[in-house]
């Protein structure tokens, strides 16, 4: 019996190439791709996979063109579509207990009243790839991610299998995706991700992350949210901290009340900053603070205008450029998973909707840092899925890169326990309206 899921489901898209690599079924993958989905399925998970044609795929194009030589693109599709939809019956019946017994293969039609754990998807109709269906399922099912297992890392700047000097790229914008795949379809088209579910992504402002279906480890972090090897492809260009001026004049971080275009949004942002730091005055009185990712600086401001001995600073000079006169002097452009203080400098360190803005890699490494630096209290505000009312005055902010559920972030401040304490006595208002994380420094 199934239980009703919270979350949207995690959409992989299982490249051909790994089923039947070479005209044969690698079934030591799919072993493994079955232990996998069932472990992530005992923890809450829940899945839609889509299967690829692959070689297998190739096979049947490439035996109908040597037999009657020229066939037509859709043919050659429809050979393509049925060999997704085998393969998809192959993992149906690897996961039929847990799987729904619907294979999606009409993607007009939405799954209804779907209570299992797992959905199973193929190809659809000429035209269009596998890789577009996942991108129709991400839309429909609400899903922000993507992963597309393939037989390489990532997204290489030349053919890895042709260049040994093929060099792997971490981040690519969907722009920059067009221009690797161009913009033409053939059936067989073989790439990370082809070109015509590009557009649609980009259009959609998805996140798709490619990496190798071989590494289940590689993919388990993935889903955790921890460092992984991989390509991300992501809607425009912002690495988490290194915004530009755009991102900071509110046209890319998804302010629906901008604090530049606009006055009233301008006095709305500084309304909320000014009781913020009245609270934090009041509940800790600290003497002097330090305000990780400063951005323009108006907690340091506020701070220092209620006798605080406020500092901020920012990994981007922009932010420290476009910071109001009086209180550029008390900001620094530097990175908060090395904070140029020493040891138990402050009272109070905190920081405001910035944890998730960090690549995973550096998240344990900032807060390892804001309790290095603090000989009192560490404050971290979060803006996780529970925030629903966070909705009402933002747009998607695409440099939340690592947008998770609170289970996530307290499991992650927990493993910090021999150096801080969680204080769960603190004034707390509810996970709808914001997740904030009080902790206490181990004298």
């Amino acid at each position: 019996m199934f239980f009703k899921f919270k979350e949207p489901p995690i959409i992989i898209s299982v490249g051909g190439s790994l089923i039947i690599p070479n005209g044969g079924v690698d079934t030591k993958f799919l072993s493994q791709l079955n232990r996998f989905i069932r472990s992530q399925v005992a923890k809450g998970k829940r899945f839609m996979l889509i299967a690829g044609g692959g070689r297998i795929a190739r096979h049947y194009q490439d035996a109908g063109r040597e037999v009657i030589g020229n066939i037509n693109n859709e043919d050659l599709d429809w050979l393509g579509i049925h060999a997704t939809r085998f393969n998809a019956h192959l993992l149906r019946t690897i996961f039929q207990d847990i799987a729904n017994p619907r294979i999606i293969t009409n993607y007009d039609k939405k799954l209804f009243n779907w209570k299992e754990p797992l959905a199973i998807g193929a190809g659809w109709q000429p035209g269009w790839s596998t890789d577009y269906d996942a991108v129709i399922l991400a839309r429909d099912y609400k899903a922000q991610v993507i992963i597309n297992l393939s037989n390489i890392d990532g997204v290489f700047d030349k053919d890895p299998k042709k260049f040994k000097e093929a060099k792997l790229i971490k981040k690519i914008t969907w722009e920059e995706m067009e221009k690797l795949t161009g913009n033409k379809w053939s059936p067989g088209f073989n790439a990370p991700f082809d070109p015509v579910a590009t557009p649609l992504a980009k259009r959609l402002k998805l996140t798709v992350i490619v990496c190798s279906g071989h590494d289940f480890e590689n993919i388990e972090k993935i889903i955790e949210g921890e460092s992984f090897k991989g390509t991300v492809v992501t809607p425009f260009k912002i690495d988490a901290g290194y915004y530009d001026r755009d991102y900071y004049m509110g046209k890319k971080g998804g302010h629906k009340l901008s604090h530049i275009e606009s006055s009233f949004g301008e006095a709305f942002h500084d309304l909320i900053n000014f009781f913020r730091a009245v609270i934090y005055k009041i509940t800790l009185n600290p003497k002097n603070a330090l305000d990780l990712g400063s951005g323009l600086g108006r907690m340091v401001k506020y701070l220092r205008l209620l006798g605080v001995d406020a500092r901020g600073i920012d990994v981007s000079k922009h932010a420290v450029e476009l910071a109001a006169r009086e209180v550029k002097p008390f900001l620094v452009v530097g990175d908060a998973s090395k904070i140029p203080y020493p040891d138990n400098s402050f009272d109070l360190v905190f920081s405001q909707d910035v944890l998730q803005q960090l690549d995973h890699d550096k998240i344990k490494k900032t807060i390892a840092e804001s309790i290095r630096v603090s000989k009192k209290y560490i404050v971290h505000k979060i803006y996780t899925k529970e925030n629903v009312w966070y909705n009402l005055f933002h747009r998607r902010d695409f440099s939340n890169v690592s947008f998770f559920y609170k289970k996530y972030w307290d499991k992650l401040f927990s493993m910090f326990k021999d150096k801080a304490v969680l204080d769960k006595q603190r004034f707390m208002l509810p996970s709808l309206v914001e997740t904030k994380f009080f902790l206490k420094k181990k004298s």
